[in-house]
């Protein structure tokens, strides 16, 4: 085999490589949840989380490493994320859903993330988030 067809075999990076690893995923999640905390727009997510949010930072940045392509931080801990079934407890319409996108664009942008992969999970967001709502409005 040439040398040319092992670098086509290669893998693609994944989004956990991409975006830089546990670093800047915790660094990402540790913004989103002082957001959550300092701006008193996100007060009505902010409020469906204990006091003090430490666990909830830990969940959110272990179940982000596994679902980017890194460690399966949350599978091992936790099992299956069953995510709509962990958040049913919570009133969760489109009010939350906006207000968890908004957190999470904000804290994407503050720490940096480049555009396009900005672009493309908030997409993935969305859709999660939206698949989440648990009640109408």
């Amino acid at each position: 085999m040439t040398q040319s067809n092992e670098m086509n075999e290669q893998e693609e990076p994944t989004l956990y490589e991409v975006i830089g690893g546990e670093i800047r995923i915790r660094e990402l999640v540790d913004r989103f949840y002082d957001l959550m905390e300092l701006e008193a727009e996100f007060a009505g997510i902010r409020q469906m989380h204990p006091t003090p949010i430490d666990g909830s930072r830990d969940k959110l940045f272990w179940f982000l490493c596994g679902w980017m392509g890194g460690p399966d931080y949350f599978v091992e801990r936790f099992g299956h994320p069953r995510l709509r079934a962990r958040h049913m407890p919570f009133s969760i319409g489109l009010k939350e859903r906006d207000q968890w996108l908004r957190c999470m664009a904000w804290a994407m942008k503050d720490v940096g993330i480049a555009e396009p992969i900005q672009v493309a999970l908030m997409q993935s967001f969305f859709q999660t988030a939206d698949w989440m709502r648990n009640r109408e409005g």
